[in-house]
């Protein structure tokens, strides 16, 4: 049998540099989160294959890595020739995973109760530059609050976030996009769509960066929608642009089809917001954007960066959900931050060898170095940890200056070479 040295597809090897970087990313995650009250918690990485095929996921549920069953249970189903021979899957997200835990534990978690989870989720999806089959991914939630409050502090927060991070590569712009799920049906029902008719038309809209309104326009026709009905729905879209407000937007959209709360909550969100946002960060309504997840009911965001054609986080409110898992009404929203896409835009910026740090010494022994010289390198080395210094030993190579260079990748800022003499 020939051993493969190379990750299954779409997975990936973490070299030190790779993991000094993730931990430290990490670790400014949850320490901003924490600070806006957000508390950690855990999920297995496995779930039932019932809840993951319970129609929450929308398209990735196309995409689990599903588990077979074992030993007799197996075999029975093998025997039998029918009934399904996966009980458990891989997560593709944190969502669902959360969903289950909160009805699990409900009685123990306080109310409104804000979570944070970070993890490993899986999808057998096509690999492509920043989206992987395994990858980690980081969610804030928080359920049981049914106000706006949710919104302004989830959005803060992942901003604040956001900004500590790319500030590590002199980064400061990126946009928060805004929208409501009330607001895309509210523009359908008032061109003369029917409830059924939406979600086809929804598919159609979240291609609009991608296709433009002429392209939006011809799949609609394509799909047998009257030419007037599409035409006075993308007339509402032909007034997207940069500054447009969500009540300018929706003036002309009638009381039947949407309730001006919607609009007012909208706007309260984003008066709440933009003061916090830093320098160059902004946040926009942006009347075509969708979210492709059928489960979301209210406010929905997404964050984007000039230069990269992928979202860097996105989520919005899913009300409906929760009880589906506990059988009573919990509201939520949450936000899912793309953690690999973020250490893909921080590697494509960072300088090499920005991460030396002079703290870091490495002690490099001639083989020849006496007894007596060792205990003094590891007493000293000992004084240097407790200090809080990283300090390692290593026997000095023929190629020491190959060997100084490797070390400096990994961090390191200052060498002390030991001869025997």
């Amino acid at each position: 049998m020939k051993f493969i040295k190379t990750p299954v597809k779409g997975m990936c090897d973490m070299l030190p540099a790779d993991m000094r970087l993730r931990e430290e990313i990490l670790g400014m995650i949850k320490e901003t989160y924490a600070r806006y009250g957000f508390m950690q918690i855990e999920t297995p990485a496995m779930e039932h294959i019932e809840n993951l095929t319970s129609r929450q996921g929308g398209d990735n549920e196309k995409l689990i890595f599903q588990v077979l069953k074992r030993g007799a249970e197996l075999k029975r189903a093998l025997d039998v020739g029918k009934g399904e021979l996966a009980d458990s899957g891989l997560r593709y997200d944190l969502t669902v995973p959360l969903a289950r835990y909160y009805a699990n534990n409900k009685e123990k978690l306080p109310s409104p109760f804000k979570a944070f989870q970070t993890g490993n989720v899986w999808r057998a999806d096509n690999p492509q530059k920043g989206r992987f089959r395994q990858f980690t991914q980081c969610d804030i939630d928080i359920l049981g609050d049914e106000t706006n409050l949710a919104e302004i502090e989830l959005v803060s927060a992942t901003a604040a976030m956001l900004q500590k991070i790319f500030a590590r590569v002199g980064i400061q712009d990126f946009t928060i996009h805004i929208n409501d799920r009330r607001i895309l049906r509210g523009a359908a029902l008032q061109a003369g769509f029917s409830e059924e008719e939406i979600p086809s038309v929804l598919i159609s809209l979240d291609k609009f960066d991608k296709i433009g309104l002429g392209g939006i326009r011809a799949e609609l026709l394509e799909n047998g929608y009257p030419m007037e009905r599409v035409d006075c729905y993308l007339s509402l879209y032909e007034q997207r642009k940069e500054g447009l407000s969500c009540r300018e937007f929706c003036r002309d959209v009638e009381e039947s089809c949407l309730d001006s709360g919607v609009v007012e909550g909208l706007e309260e969100i984003i008066s709440c917001v933009t003061p916090m946002l830093g320098e160059g960060v902004k946040i926009s309504f942006d009347p075509a954007l969708v979210r492709g997840m059928g489960y979301y009911t209210g406010p929905i965001f997404e964050v984007s960066m000039d230069g990269y054609g992928f979202s860097i986080a996105g989520g919005g409110r899913y009300d409906q959900m929760i009880g589906k898992f506990c059988g009573q009404e919990i509201c939520a929203s949450g936000f899912s931050i793309g953690f690999e896409r973020i250490i893909t835009i921080l590697k494509d910026h960072l300088q090499e060898g920005s991460q030396r740090q002079e703290s870091h010494v490495a002690y490099l022994l001639d083989k020849r170095v006496p007894l007596e010289k060792k205990l003094e390198v590891f007493q000293e080395a000992a004084r240097l940890r407790e200090a809080g210094g990283v300090v390692t030993i290593q026997p000095m190579r023929k190629n020491v200056k190959r060997q100084v260079e490797l070390l400096e990748a990994e961090g390191y800022g200052e060498f002390r070479k030991i001869y025997a003499d």
